[in-house]
Order: structure tokens, then sequence, then C-alpha cells
């Protein structure tokens, strides 16, 4: 059993908590190849955005699917007006 919070949780808790709630702060900008450019500062990493499942004025968003493999998600909301945007968004699936 781990400590991470008042009481002992266990590695299959830990892991759950590990993959689904931790949110990592983003950024979207225009890209001069594609349309949207996926920045994750944390890890440095810059890559095209190849799929974004809605992208219309009304709704923003959802499944983000990157050029390396990668897949984040992002709560739907209204277009942004300009870019770059910070956002937060969860990991679906890393390139490995």
């Amino acid at each position: 059993m781990m400590k991470l919070f008042a009481h002992p949780i266990s590695r299959i808790e830990y892991e759950w908590f590990r993959k689904e709630v931790v949110m990592a702060n983003i950024m979207i900008q225009r890209g001069s190849k594609t349309e949207y450019v996926f920045y994750l500062p944390k890890r440095d990493l810059e890559d095209d955005i190849v799929s974004m499942e809605f992208d219309t004025p009304e709704k923003w968003g959802g499944e983000i699917k990157l050029n390396n493999g990668g897949c984040y998600y992002i709560d739907p909301q209204s277009k942004p007006a300009k870019l770059p945007i910070s956002l937060r968004a969860k990991r679906l699936d890393a390139a490995e």
C-alpha cells in the first residue's frame, strides 16, 4: 500500500489516479504546415495536430491526435477568437 494522501491506497488505485486524473497544461497555436500545432511545455513537445474531434465555431476541442501518434483530450468549448491559447488536456495515449 502507498500513502499518497491521508489514507493508504493500492497500486491499482495509484495507477488509475496517475493515468486518469492528471491534466497537463498545453498550448495550441497556428502552424505553418498544418492548421494547429500542439505544445506541451513540461516535456518540450511540439507537434502538428493531425485531427481534432470538433472544429466548428460552436464546438471546438475534444480528442486531439498528434502526428507522432499521441492522443490528448480537451473539453469542448466554443472556438477561440485568437490563437495561441493555453488549455488543460488529459493524455489519452502517448506516443512510444
